[in-house]
């Protein structure tokens, strides 16, 4: 079921957002060649109980998952794309490293995402990070009312497409509220015009994640949640809140 979201509640979700974002910029700011990757969620972990908020990450498990998260974020490195379980993985100079992170605060969720570069950055990853970010921008530009599901999962493909990069769509945006996975789904390539109409007061998560080596294919290591490329190519991903409002798309995962 698809929850409508009032004003009041939308408001109300930002703070949730705002934490997020926090933890987003804390763990770029301090990531760094030689850290464990086990260090960016104490850092994320500080965050949230700074804010009094709590994980949704912590201990989810979903259908396909053999064994609960058992961490507060996911940190997916170089051919990594999702859900990579922070541990004793050093950083290294030039790794592509991509953050997921959600907070519930009040009883309200948010869920971001954002990939950067440890230290020195290969053009290739630069401008594969650079298009996955574009990708979003245009998927949350789309999200509008009177529009369709269909015309942002459209507006996210052919910015990946015109990339030349790979486009998975069994993994992707979907709705935001009480809970961090709510109905709809927002895959990340469809036909326009197709789908569920956006309405006033509909959040989603939009995010966008392409694979360099421009195939849609990945596998899912044994640990059962990391899911890498199929050919061993770098991967991106970015995400945002976004509540649909009489005034346009507002992205709530800010500071």
């Amino acid at each position: 079921m698809v929850e409508i979201k009032t004003p009041a509640e939308i408001e109300a979700m930002r703070g949730a957002g705002r934490v997020v974002a926090e933890i987003l910029a804390a763990v770029q700011d301090q990531a760094k060649a030689g850290m464990r990757t086990a260090e960016l969620d104490e850092i994320a972990r500080d965050v949230l109980a700074r804010n009094g908020a709590y994980s949704p990450f912590l201990n989810y498990q979903p259908g396909f998952a053999p064994v609960p998260f058992p961490a507060t974020i996911c940190t997916s490195v170089n051919d990594a794309a999702l859900h990579g379980i922070p541990g004793r993985y050093k950083l290294a100079d030039g790794d592509l490293l991509s953050v997921d992170c959600g907070a519930v605060l009040d009883g309200w969720t948010g869920d971001a995402a954002v990939s950067f570069t440890i230290g020195t950055a290969r053009p290739a990853d630069e401008r594969l990070i650079d298009v996955t970010r574009d990708a979003l921008l245009a998927g949350i530009a789309a999200a509008v009312p009177g529009a369709r599901i269909g015309d942002i999962s459209a507006a996210i493909g052919a910015v990946g497409r015109a990339g030349g990069y790979g486009i998975c769509t069994d993994f992707g945006g979907h709705g935001v509220g009480r809970t961090m996975h709510e109905d709809p789904s927002v895959p990340n390539e469809g036909a326009p015009r197709r789908g569920r109409k956006l309405v006033p007061g509909l959040v989603i998560a939009i995010e966008p994640w392409f694979l360099a080596g421009g195939r849609d294919m990945y596998r899912i290591d044994r640990d059962g949640w990391t899911i890498r490329s199929g050919d061993g190519s770098r991967a991106a991903h970015a995400e945002h809140t976004v509540a649909v409002t009489e005034d346009g798309p507002q992205v709530l995962t800010v500071l």
